[in-house]
């Protein structure tokens, strides 16, 4: 305890983290003080039904839990960062499979300028498109009872304008947070958004196990014991890398040798991070959209519940194929191989080249796997726990995506803060070694 105060005083003795945490800080609660702002048209006294069922309800829930609660509540953040997500997960998607934009990219800062301007356009038209079909579901049952009449010839228009302000807004906040704060900004928001949840899930839990009566409290304990062994297992994959030795071959300029070293290439377990999980979701959604027919409405209701069987057998086999597809496209050997032959670098007993890019695609292959596996094993541990008596709110938090997002984020935070810290020459957060969080950060990456 002594250590932990210590260091805290460390943070704060810091004039440029301490200005950094209280920036992330206040943006944070600005950001959460307009989830709570009702759209204009809108009678907040008459949204609660609705807002329990929104919640409870698969694709609406997870978006309301990335949104922070947002979206049940019918708030002018409502979409919050997720159009922006899209966005730039399209945009990232195209720098890799279309080959003028991969010359975009390549060009500095002025190509990454050109590309966070149309990814910026390109969120706009997403977030009018959610926006219409937002306006659409708040005119369904629950939600239509509670537009004041004499509003609603205005209510379609005003709302579209009003989330695609919101969702510019969080952008923008976001940004904010990446320039002047701690950490990324868009994770940092939906990692918020979903640490909003938790507490109201756990009371939720606590009382649903007290009303069984005799054992209910052992259940409770021994559910969050298991919910911790879930988040060290998640940090582990995280952090997973397989170290290959590369060595670089002296060089002598002058009276100067270079080179020489033995270092290490990191390859990381979990190469893909949270998005074939993402992409797997997004997929099995797509059927609940066609419900309006017999056949569709069996369908719609396999891949509605998270604890089906043939539902979580399905989205496991397409996490476990989408981690392999996603990392295939974010991962080149090949062109490690070259930058090795060309820095003189060499993995040992491998011949430089093609020799050395076939080794490291064969290891990314033997490591994918297993990383892969245990990422589809995330990914459905929340049907399981739905299925073994946990409350549905609860449940979403063993696992999946919102478990991935907060444990990654954090992890990148902490190790911000604790290069601030070695930076003067301070002890680090913890004494077995450095934390890892996840070695580039990105916006499409959460």
């Amino acid at each position: 305890m002594k250590k932990f105060i210590q260091t805290l005083k460390n943070i704060w003795s810091i004039d440029e983290l301490r200005s950094k945490i209280i920036v992330t800080l206040a943006l944070v609660f600005t950001y959460r003080l307009g989830t709570h702002i009702v759209l204009p048209g809108l009678n907040p006294n008459l949204l609660a039904d609705a807002q329990a069922n929104t919640a409870n309800n698969g694709l609406l829930g997870l978006f309301d839990t990335f949104a922070g609660g947002a979206f049940s509540q019918a708030s002018i953040l409502a979409l919050g960062i997720m159009p922006y997500i899209s966005a730039s997960i399209f945009m990232q998607l195209m720098t890799i499979l279309v080959p003028q934009l991969q010359k975009v990219q390549k060009e500095g800062d002025s190509g990454r300028k050109k590309i966070n301007q149309w990814t910026r356009y390109l969120t706009v038209i997403v977030t009018a498109f959610q926006a219409s079909a937002y306006v659409a579901y708040l005119n369904g049952p629950g939600y239509a009872e509670a537009i004041i009449p004499a509003y609603k010839p205005f209510f379609a228009v005003s709302t579209i304008i009003t989330l695609t302000a919101g969702t510019l807004f969080v952008m923008w906040l976001g940004e904010k947070i990446q320039d002047k704060g701690l950490g990324n900004g868009t994770s940092i928001i939906i990692m918020v958004g979903i640490l909003a949840r938790l507490p109201q899930a756990l009371v939720q839990e606590f009382g649903a196990k007290q009303a069984r009566g005799g054992g209910g409290l052992l259940i409770f304990l021994i559910e969050m014991a298991i919910f911790i062994a879930i988040i060290m297992g998640i940090i582990i994959l995280v952090q997973g890398v397989r170290k290959i030795p590369v060595n670089y071959a002296k060089q002598i300029v002058g009276n100067r040798q270079f080179g020489g070293a033995r270092q290490f290439l990191p390859m990381k377990v979990n190469m893909a991070g949270v998005m074939p999980i993402i992409f797997a979701q997004a997929i099995m959604f797509l059927p609940t959209l066609f419900s309006f027919t017999e056949s569709g409405q069996g369908i719609a209701k396999i891949f509605g519940d998270h604890s089906n069987f043939w539902y979580m057998l399905v989205y496991s086999i397409m996490v476990i194929a989408f981690t392999f597809l996603y990392t295939a496209l974010i991962f080149n050997p090949k062109q490690m191989g070259e930058d090795l032959k060309r820095n003189n670098g060499f993995i040992p007993g491998v011949k430089p080249g093609q020799p050395t890019s076939d080794y490291i695609g064969a290891i990314m292959d033997k490591i994918t796997l297993p990383g892969a596996i245990f990422l589809a094993l995330v990914g459905i541990l929340p049907g399981f726990a739905q299925r073994l008596g946990v409350t549905s709110s609860f449940s979403s938090f063993f696992g999946g995506t919102s478990l991935l997002i907060m444990v990654g984020v954090i992890l990148d935070t902490l190790q911000q803060i604790e290069t601030h810290l070695m930076m003067r020459q301070y002890d680090g957060l913890m004494d077995s070694g450095r934390i890892q969080g996840r070695q580039q950060i990105s916006t499409a990456s959460v």
